[in-house]
């Protein structure tokens, strides 16, 4: 990994050499994720003490973040993106645009790097249309179909769910709807239905 970092590239900024000297925690998966950034032609940055990518007018794309338990891309307006992998996860509960890409190995960076690098692309291609997280609309939450057709097969889920509080209620509920292909609403529903059966909220222990 450190070869990598070595590797002299224009895009550098110095501060942002200087964190990656000094991380303890997450390096190496840090000095992938910036390569992966620098290879999408962003500006490097160094915002709130963590390495920030920028696309060319300035608009913030990305955010290199480390965590006790994992290290993130934060996508500040990854409300708007595709997420064929189903990559992205809200970053807390009333989140309504910020989502991150959690990552506990570099291999596990590596094995979606081309993937990380089109969602990059896509969060400059929202900036250059001028696209905004409609708040309004994202407090608006419906059940998708792929719920009430469990709701339906399984009349204890159905019991169990709307037992469960509003709040957590809605945090599945927009778990649920934040996926863009319905194979993938499937999924969440169905690893969702034993917390739910259990009386928890998505992000209970």
């Amino acid at each position: 990994m450190a070869t990598r970092n070595s590797t002299q590239n224009p895009k550098r900024n110095p501060k942002v050499d200087a964190f990656v000297d000094r991380a303890e925690v997450w390096k190496d998966e840090t000095i992938e994720l910036r390569r992966i950034s620098l290879a999408c032609g962003l500006t490097e940055e160094l915002k709130w003490g963590k390495p920030a990518y920028t696309s060319g007018d300035g608009s913030l794309i990305g955010i290199i973040q480390g965590f006790k338990k994992y290290c993130a891309l934060l996508f500040p307006k990854g409300a708007l993106l595709e997420d064929p992998l189903d990559l992205l996860v809200k970053v807390g509960p009333n989140t309504r645009s910020g989502r991150q890409a959690r990552f506990t190995s570099v291999a596990e960076i590596l094995e979606v790097e081309s993937a990380l690098k089109a969602y990059l692309q896509e969060a400059v291609d929202v900036e250059e249309a001028g696209l905004e997280v409609d708040m309004e609309a994202a407090d608006e939450v419906v059940a998708p179909e792929e719920l009430e057709e469990k709701f339906g097969e399984d009349p204890e889920f159905k019991k169990a769910f709307h037992a469960l509080t509003p709040g957590r209620q809605r945090e599945y509920l927009l778990h649920f709807s934040g996926a863009k292909q319905s194979k993938t609403r499937t999924s969440r529903v169905e690893k969702a239905m034993d917390r739910i059966l259990d009386g928890k909220g998505l992000r209970d222990r």
